[in-house]
């Protein structure tokens, strides 16, 4: 994969055991809340503007010498030894052996099983992480993260650097990301990008919604599902990945990017 990283200055937060919760979300959380509270002094929504504006900067800042990346999504609720968490830990682990730097939500359950299959195969493991109420910590196989207090910033960060994306199953959380990535795709506002389906029996009722009604009805056309990948087999998931990233993307394999993305 080509090498884009660079000595001039540093991605994410080097990662470090996960600390315990505290009250310090309730903060962002608040601000979050009360942005989304309807309309405020014009001050108030200037000072909310830049203060979103500079997230953005800080993600772009930091996200930007990664090199290839795949996003994979999924619950955080699964936990180690459930079949989901096992699947997310081999597709991880596959994604990074072909190259590719392995990005997710950076919290627990099928998060934390890619970036531990990505980090026991000796790839990078990235997380962008998100303040909530109760406390989201990093995961402890990351190499690097940022905590993210918008979801919205975090979305853009998880879909902009990544060539393709990896959904196992999960619950609305997952769902959003599936369905804004395959707007971006259905929109051409994100051309053709990967998207591969894992975990066929869960995903069945959607996948027979999807074509029993919204295809039925006409809301969405045949070659919009065609965009959807479903695979059970992290090997062909990881394959499938890399051959249409070669393809579109003129993507090819070299020497593994240095790790000056981690310094502070």
């Amino acid at each position: 994969m080509p090498d884009r990283a660079s000595p001039d200055g540093p991605v994410l937060k080097e990662a470090s055991p996960p600390a315990e919760a505290s009250s310090s979300a309730s903060v962002p959380n608040q601000e979050v809340e009360r942005f989304l509270q309807g309309p405020q002094r014009r001050d108030i929504e200037l000072l909310r503007a830049l203060r979103i504006f500079w997230e953005f900067i800080r993600g772009f800042r930091r996200f930007h010498f990664l090199g290839p990346c795949v996003t994979v999504f999924g619950s955080a609720r699964f936990t180690e030894g459930h079949r989901y968490y096992e699947l997310a830990r081999e597709v991880g682990a596959g994604l990074a052996r072909a190259g590719f730097t392995v990005v997710t939500g950076g919290g627990p359950g099928i998060m934390e099983a890619a970036n531990r299959g990505a980090k026991e195969a000796g790839g990078r493991s990235i997380g962008c992480n998100i303040r909530l109420p109760q406390e989201q910590p990093p995961n402890p196989y990351l190499d690097a993260y940022m905590t993210f207090k918008y979801f919205f910033v975090r979305k853009v960060m998880l879909v902009k650097y990544s060539y393709a994306f990896v959904v196992l199953p999960g619950g609305f959380g997952t769902l959003d990301e599936l369905f804004e990535t395959a707007t971006l795709v259905q929109t051409k506002k994100i051309e053709e990008f990967p998207i591969v389906m894992m975990g066929s029996e869960y995903w069945q009722p959607l996948l027979d919604f999807m074509e029993e009604t919204l295809l039925g009805e006409g809301s969405v056309e045949g070659e919009e599902l065609d965009h959807l990948y479903i695979t059970d087999s992290p090997a062909e998931a990881v394959q499938y990945v890399g051959d249409v990233g070669m393809r579109r993307f003129h993507l090819t394999y070299g020497p593994k990017a240095k790790r000056w993305f981690l310094r502070e």
